[in-house]
C-alpha cells in the first residue's frame, strides 16, 4: 500500500509542547495494528480540543500521532475474523486519540478489538454527530433503566445539559418519553434544550452549592450528571426512594462530599459510567439502541458544523475560548 493520505498530526513544537498540522503521509507512518480503515468522519470533543491546543496532558502515546477520540470508516483490510473488507466500523474509547492514533487521519490502522460495527440505519456522518458524547449518554440511560428507571416514575434530571453528552442525554430520554428536567447555566441554550425535548429547565445554581441537609425532599426519579462535585452531592440528597444517578463528569469538581444516609435510608444508587473501556458487547448494544432511538432529524439538529482536517485548529480554539453548542464533525475522507 503506497498511496499517500492526509492526517492531522501532533508533534513536538520545540518548546516542550505539542503543535498540530495537516501532513501528507504514506502507510509506513501508521502503527502496526491488524485492521486498516479508510476513515470517513471524526469529531471534535472537548477532550480533543484540549489535546489539539496542548491545554492539558491528553496525549500519552508516542508522537507524532493523529489525535481524535472518535472515528467511523470503511475497512480496507483486516487480519481479524471480526471484520471483512467493506465493513463500516466505529471506533471510540480504548485510548484512541490519546494513547494510540485516533480519527484525524484518512487512513488508520486500529486494533480490531477497539472497533464495533456501524449499525444498520445509522449513517457514518450521524454516527460521529453522536460520537463519544452520545455513546456516553446512552450508557448512562441504560444504567438507569437497569436500576428500574421508567417514564412513569417522575422527572429525570440532566445536568450540564447544554454540553455534548448532556444534550445527547436530554434528546435520548425525551425520545423515550421520560419527563426531562435540563439543568444549565446558559440562558441562551433554553430554546435548544426545549427543542431537544426538555420539559422543564432549571438554572444550575439550584444544585451547585451542595445540599443543605444530608437528605432533602425527593425530587428526581433519576438523574444523569456531567458535573460532579457539589452538584452531584445535591442530586444524591434529592433522589427519590430507590432512584439512581449516573455519573460521568467532573466539570464542577472531582471531590464528592456526601453521607451514607440517602443510600441506606432511601436505597438510592450512584452509578459510575466509563465509556472509555466499556466492553464491546455492551458497546454494540448501546450503538444499536442509539440507531433505533434517535431520529435523523434530531441528530441533524445537534450538528454545529462540519469541518475539514484543516479546520480542526480553529474549532478547537473556539471550543476552549467560548464554547460550542452542538456537535462538530470532522470530514476526514470521502
Amino acid at each position: 500500500m503506497t498511496d499517500t493520505f492526509e492526517a492531522y498530526i501532533l508533534d513536538h513544537d520545540g518548546d516542550n509542547g505539542l503543535a498540530g498540522s495537516v501532513q501528507t503521509l504514506t502507510a509506513d507512518a501508521l502503527p502496526d495494528e491488524d485492521t486498516t480503515v479508510r476513515v470517513l468522519y471524526s469529531s471534535v470533543n472537548y477532550k480533543d480540543a484540549l489535546a489539539v491546543r496542548d491545554a492539558a496532558p491528553i496525549i500519552r502515546g508516542e508522537v507524532p500521532m493523529a489525535p481524535g477520540i472518535d472515528l467511523v470508516g470503511r475497512v480496507e483490510r483486516s487480519e481479524s475474523d471480526r471484520f471483512r473488507t467493506g465493513d463500516l466500523v466505529i471506533g471510540t474509547g480504548w485510548g484512541l486519540g490519546e494513547n494510540v492514533w485516533g480519527g484525524y487521519t484518512q487512513l488508520a490502522r486500529v486494533d480490531s478489538s477497539k472497533l464495533v460495527p456501524l449499525p444498520d440505519g445509522l449513517s457514518a456522518k450521524h454516527a460521529m454527530a453522536i460520537g463519544t458524547a452520545g455513546f456516553t449518554a446512552m450508557l448512562s440511560v441504560m444504567a438507569l433503566e437497569e436500576h428500574d428507571a421508567r417514564p412513569d416514575r417522575g422527572e429525570v434530571l440532566v445536568t450540564g445539559a447544554s454540553g455534548g453528552a448532556g444534550s445527547m442525554a436530554t434528546a435520548i430520554l425525551a425520545s423515550m418519553d421520560f419527563d426531562v428536567v435540563a439543568s444549565t447555566g446558559s440562558e441562551d441554550a433554553h430554546a435548544y434544550l426545549t427543542d431537544l425535548g426538555a420539559s422543564r429547565i432549571i438554572d444550575r445554581g439550584e444544585l451547585s452549592e451542595g445540599p443543605e441537609r444530608p437528605m432533602e425532599s425527593g425530587r428526581w426519579a433519576g438523574a444523569i450528571d456531567a458535573v460532579g462535585g457539589k452538584t452531584l452531592a445535591t442530586i444524591i440528597a434529592q433522589l427519590k426512594r430507590h432512584a439512581s444517578v449516573a455519573s460521568f463528569g467532573n466539570a464542577g469538581g472531582h471531590e464528592l462530599h456526601t453521607t451514607v444516609f440517602p443510600f441506606i435510608l432511601r436505597g438510592v444508587n450512584l452509578l459510575g459510567i466509563d465509556s472509555n473501556t466499556c466492553p464491546n458487547a455492551r458497546r454494540i448494544v448501546a450503538w444499536e439502541r442509539l440507531a433505533g432511538i434517535l431520529a435523523s432529524e434530531t441528530i441533524e439538529s445537534m450538528i454545529h458544523s462540519v469541518v475539514p482536517l484543516e479546520g480542526i485548529d480553529d474549532v478547537a480554539r473556539q471550543m476552549l475560548q467560548s464554547g460550542v453548542r452542538g456537535r462538530v464533525i470532522v470530514r476526514v475522507g470521502s
